[in-house]
């Protein structure tokens, strides 16, 4: 269990985490950060940048950015993405394919987490162990 700082250092420390853990297990995914495009659809012009996205099929990676659903999506809230993140990127997302979609909410102070591949949703309270569905053994606490 890595516990993560407060809502300045949320993005960074989430990303550091995942990312150790990632080489610690010699994994080949990839873990990238805002500003990084998504691209759902099979244009090169509408695309999403979400807060941090984990990808395993690296063939869906080039220089624009992700060509495809990523496997794992954080979004951290903010007042200004709280409709898009609930709303309209769960829809895209779930759509796209992604096998997991993480609602950091510092507001509310909980994790949304969609499980997509086996139709889940759980919800966490900040301070808790959150289960990490495509890396088992791996769980991560947001303070």
């Amino acid at each position: 269990m890595w516990c993560i700082q407060p809502r300045t250092e949320r993005t960074g420390k989430l990303y550091q985490k995942i990312a150790n853990y990632i080489d610690s297990k010699n994994g080949t995914c990839e873990v990238l950060a805002i500003p990084f495009a998504v691209f759902l659809n099979e244009d090169d012009i509408n695309y999403f940048e979400p807060d941090i996205s984990v990808i395993c099929d690296l063939s869906k990676l080039d220089d624009k950015g992700c060509h495809g659903a990523p496997d794992w999506v954080i979004e951290i809230v903010s007042p200004g993405s709280k409709s898009r993140d609930y709303m309209t990127k769960l829809f895209k997302y779930r759509g796209a394919g992604v096998r997991e979609y993480w609602i950091v909410d510092p507001e509310k102070q909980r994790i949304m987490v969609y499980g997509f591949e086996n139709n889940t949703v759980e919800q966490y309270d900040f301070g808790e162990d959150v289960p990490v569905g495509i890396y088992e053994g791996f769980s991560i606490c947001v303070p």
